[in-house]
This record gives C-alpha cells, sequence and structure tokens, in this order.
C-alpha cells in the first residue's frame, strides 16, 4: 500500500491530468508491473514537434495482444502532443483510405511459416493483389517476431516492402522487434516522435533514426525436479506433467507459453557429417558464432521434415531436379549426394534454424512461486509412409529424466491472460489444453478471487484419461472451481465432446457470457476449436434469439472486446 504522502502525491497527479494522458500512464504503469519493476523508463516526449497537428493512423497486426499494446502507447504519446489520430485493428481499416494519402504507422506481428495474424490477412492480401498508388502516403513500419523462426518478422517486411513498392514513404526504415519488445518499442516511438513530418516537407525526417536497440530473448537454465505420465495404464496416449526449478527467478503470468528449443540426434547429426564428408570438429560460423559442425548441426539447425523450399534450393545448388517433397536432411542427402564442388558455407546458408516448441505454462507464480514452472505436454504420435513417428519436441521432452538440466523462455501471450479477479471465466480446454486453465484456477485459488469459474474438459477415457483430476475435483470442493463438465469420448458407443457438453449447458452458459464472463479455449486449431466455436454461435443464435449472422457478428464483438479468446495449436 502508498503511504499517505504518496498517496496524495498520486491524487494530485490525476486530478491534473488529461485523460489522454491517464490512458498513457496506465499503459507505463502496467509495463513496470508486469517486468517486476524493471521496465523501460517511459518514452520521453519532450521533443519540439512540428506546428502543424497532423492527422495520423495508427494501425496493428496482433495474435497475441503486443502488437495493440504498441499501437494504444504510440496512439497515447502523439494524442498528448495534440495530434488527431485514428488508432484501429488492420481488421477494422478500411484499405481503401490508403489512397488517400496521409501518414501511417503499422505495428505488424509474424506467426506462423511467415504469415500475418488473422486479423491482418485481408489487409496483407489487399497489398498485394494488384498495383495501387500510394504517392501520397507516409509511413513506417514496427515488425515483431521471434528469431528463432526461419522467417523472422516476415509479415512485417512483406507490408514495409510492399507500400515501397506502390510508392509510399518511409518515414523511418522498417525497424524489427524480437520477444523482449519493451526496449526496442519505446526506442521506435521515440524515434516516430522525433521524425514526425511537417505538412509543408512531409516526406523529408527531421533528424536522422536513433540506433536500433538490440533485443533478444532472455533464456532460463532449469533442472527436471519432477516427470510424471498423468495418464494411467491401458490408456492410447502419453501426457507427461514437467516440473522445471531454476535458481533464477522466472517472470510470466497464467496464459504465456514455454518455449523450447530442442537438440538433433547425436547418431542423426553424425550420419549428416558423414553423408558431407567432412569432419565433426570442423569449425564454422554461423550468426556471428564459431561452432563445431557437431554442435552447429545438433543445436542450431533443422534436420527435419525440411519445407519444400529448402529442398528447391539445394536442387539449385547442386545443379539438379528434384522431386517437390518434404525430406529430412539425411534422406535427402542420401538420396542426393552434395556436390564436393559446393562450398559447405554455400549448403549452410540455405538451412533454416530450429523452430521453437511452445507449450502452454501450467503453473502459477503466486500458487507455485517464481523458481518453479510446469508444463503438460503430449507426446505426439502420428503416420507417415504407414511407419509410426513420434514428435520431434515432445519426444525429447517426455524422454528427461530428473535431475537433466533444460534451457528455455518465456512467450509472452497478452491476449490470454486473466481478466480482473470479479470477472467470470468459462475455460473450454481438452486434452492438454487444459494446462493454462490449471494455471488460471491455481492463480485465482490463491488469490481469493470472488469471480466464477467454469471448466470443460475432454478426453478419450475417464479411468485414464481425466488429467489431473484430483487437482480439479479438490478446486471444486472448495469452490475455486465453480463448475466442472466432462466428455469422455471413448466411454460410450456414441463419441461425445466437449461441444456437446456446452449445447447440454446451452441456456447458462449464454446467461454467463451475456453477465460478462470472459470465453477461454484452448487445444487443437483443425478439429477441436471449430467445433467449439461453431457451438457457441449455435448456442448464442437459439438463447439470444439471434440468426446466424448476428450470433456470429455477436460473437466478433466478444472477440474484439478480448472476451472470447482462443490460444489453439
Amino acid at each position: 500500500m502508498l503511504t499517505d504522502q504518496k498517496l496524495q502525491s498520486l491524487k494530485d497527479i490525476i486530478r491534473e491530468s488529461s485523460k489522454d494522458e491517464l490512458i498513457w500512464m496506465s499503459g507505463y504503469l502496467a509495463g513496470v508491473s508486469e517486468k517486476n519493476g524493471a521496465a523501460t523508463p517511459p518514452v520521453q516526449t519532450g521533443i519540439e514537434l512540428p506546428a502543424e497537428k497532423l492527422v495520423i493512423s495508427v494501425l496493428y497486426g496482433t495474435e497475441t495482444g503486443n502488437a495493440k499494446k504498441i499501437a494504444t502507447k504510440l496512439s497515447s504519446v502523439l494524442k498528448n502532443n495534440q495530434h488527431k489520430v485514428t488508432l484501429k485493428g488492420l481488421d477494422q481499416f478500411n484499405v481503401d483510405n490508403l489512397k488517400k494519402g496521409g501518414l501511417v504507422f503499422i505495428i505488424m506481428s509474424t506467426h506462423g511459416d511467415g504469415d500475418p495474424p488473422a486479423a491482418a490477412k485481408k489487409f496483407y492480401d489487399h497489398l498485394k493483389e494488384k498495383q495501387h498508388d500510394y504517392s501520397n502516403l507516409q509511413y513506417a513500419v514496427l515488425a515483431l517476431g521471434d528469431s528463432s523462426y526461419p522467417l523472422f518478422c516476415k509479415a512485417g517486411e512483406d507490408v514495409d516492402a510492399l507500400l515501397l513498392q506502390h510508392g509510399a514513404s518511409q518515414i523511418l526504415p522498417l525497424e524489427k522487434s524480437d520477444l523482449d519488445i519493451y526496449a526496442v518499442s519505446d526506442a521506435w516511438i521515440s524515434n516516430v516522435v522525433s521524425n514526425l513530418p511537417t505538412a509543408a516537407n512531409a516526406l523529408l525526417p527531421k533528424q536522422q533514426p536513433k540506433q536500433a536497440v538490440k533485443n533478444g530473448k532472455h533464456f532460463y537454465k532449469g533442472i527436471i525436479k519432477t516427470h510424471i505420465n498423468l495418464n494411467d495404464i491401458g490408456s492410447s496416449k502419453e501426457t507427461w506433467h514437467i516440473e522445471i526449478n531454476t535458481d533464477e527467478s522466472i517472470y510470466y503470468l497464467p496464459g504465456d507459453a514455454l518455449g523450447i528449443i530442442p537438440s538433433n540426434d547425436d547418431e542423426v547429426v553424425l550420419e549428416i557429417i558423414r553423408l558431407l564428408g567432412t569432419a565433426k570438429q570442423r569449425k564454422v560460423e554461423y550468426k556471428d558464432e564459431i561452432l563445431s559442425i557437431f554442435d552447429l548441426f545438433k543445436t542450431r539447425l533443422n534436420i527435419l521434415h525440411l519445407p519444400l523450399r529448402i529442398v528447391e534450393k539445394y536442387a539449385k545448388l547442386i545443379q539438379s531436379e528434384l522431386p517437390s517433397v518434404r525430406l529430412d536432411l539425411k534422406n535427402l542427402l542420401a538420396l542426393y549426394p552434395f556436390n564436393k564442388d559446393v562450398s559447405l558455407d554455400d549448403f549452410i546458408a540455405i538451412l533454416e534454424p530450429i523452430t521453437p516448441r511452445l507449450y502452454s505454462i501450467s503453473s502459477s507464480p503466486y500458487a507455485h512461486g517464481n523458481n518453479d514452472i510446469h508444463i503438460t505436454v503430449g507426446r505426439n504420435k502420428f503416420i507417415v509412409n504407414e511407419k509410426t513417428k513420434f514428435g520431434f519436441c515432445s519426444s525429447h521432452l517426455t524422454g528427461l529424466n530428473i535431475g537433466d538440466e533444460i534451457t528455455f523462455y518465456i512467450n509472452s501471450n497478452e491476449r490470454f491472460h486473466l481478466p480482473e479477479t470479479d470477472k467470470d471465466i468459462i475455460m473450454i480446454g481438452p486434452g492438454t489444453g487444459i494446462a493454462p486453465f490449471r494455471s488460471f484456477i491455481a492463480h485465482r485459488d490463491d488469490e481469493g478471487a470472488s469471480g466464477r469459474s467454469w471448466l470443460f474438459f475432454g478426453d478419450q477415457q475417464f479411468a485414464t484419461d481425466f488429467l489431473y483430476q484430483s487437482e480439479l475435483l479438490a478446486w471444486f470442493d472448495t469452490g475455486s472451481l465453480t463448475r466442472i463438465n466432462t466428455a469422455f469420448s471413448r466411454d460410450q458407443q456414441e463419441k461425445i465432446y466437449v461441444q456437446h457438453r456446452m449445447q447440454q449447458q446451452a441456456r447458462e452458459l449464454f446467461q454467463w457470457i451475456e453477465n460478462g464472463a470472459y470465453v477461454f479455449v484452448c487445444g487443437n486449431r483443425d478439429t477441436m476449436s471449430k467445433d467449439v466455436e461453431a457451438t457457441l454461435i449455435e448456442i448464442i443464435s437459439a438463447e439470444g434469439r439471434l440468426d446466424k449472422r448476428e450470433a456470429e457478428t455477436y460473437l466478433s464483438g466478444l472477440e474484439e472486446e478480448g472476451r472470447y479468446v482462443k490460444d489453439v495449436y
């Protein structure tokens, strides 16, 4: 709590501040809180600005909420300097307005295989589909991404290049930010403010951009403390509860994910080195590091299920025709031998880094402390050419032993965080989708939240696949979990899934939503999440007496408010 003197000072500041200043301060204080007091200082706005007040659009394409957060902060800073600012998500922006010109700042995230966020796809496709005349448009792009992925910040790069192609003029060069967004975004906002054009001389920046801030991930090192298969004997699944202990305090929030960059198998790496005809001790330079060939292929480069673009690059490198088939690197080299006339450095240059795997965190820093973090990992099993194969990273994690060392980082999921403690939450998470909801319930239990909570959980069999059963029932008994509905699909002849349980509870489910409940969905993207969304639309239509289109609009409104949020994979 604040002392009386500090409280009075705070009241004085609030009383003397404008609405926009209060919005800006709330965003800054949120940033300080999230970084445990170590946040980057606020952007300095005491810079001489052009006399003319500009009309500015601040646009964002976001997947986890980070781009929206930065856009909101930039908008507040510009408004504080009396500029007229329009803040919009790219899904809400009329792309035809770009032809009118003006000043636009775009914050764009990248996800998947270099793709734009789903909400930004219409804007992105519009830029790509034909030639436009944007000669009266000035802009700057901040691209957000994860440098562990081969197509780092690709969506932002594409938007920047396309705007230039269509005749627009840069206010600032493209800026890229890795996962630690605070220092880079604050420096970029400062550069934006410093380089605002005057109405009379809109194409010339006032001063050279400041040097970009170096950014990257913060990696933690931990030890495996607990390693348990949650599925009982007779289950067709393996779902492992893994607890990691660290000496360093971990900063994360319920809803965030833990990132792992797995290592390749030693035997496979040695076979690749043999096929390349080189020695495992040979030193090479890779991204400003000097590594042995063995360490390079073991810890840095993806050698499994190569994308077609890599196969095509290899075909050009060895000047041979190859079929358009995805192969492991070992098989590619065995079937189409490496040409000794080709430089090894050129070969390494076409390969891509190991992409990180993200796992929803199933612990709470409140309930479990800042030196322990839990994940719930299902061992991925699939069939390729009639052969059973297992997931690369999930097999690595499920094969660990207590005491083994592990390196990881935190991937913040801004949109998938808990609301205020008095808000009701509905959690829909079959299978490993339970992970973030174990974190949610534990967190709310520890802080004594007054908001109600309702969980829909499903899996194959009650006897073998009721993950975290004893914990969930204990929370239900104490009231920390208000309601729980389960669906075990293989326990009866007709398969029953979570969406069927939702339909059975349609009236009360809709009442919860009408009364302000937040709906969270976690799990499989291609099947479960689509079925759940279709069921939600049916429930809203029936209980709200709306037609399908009106129900879809209702659900879209919840999503825009942040009350319908998905973390699907």
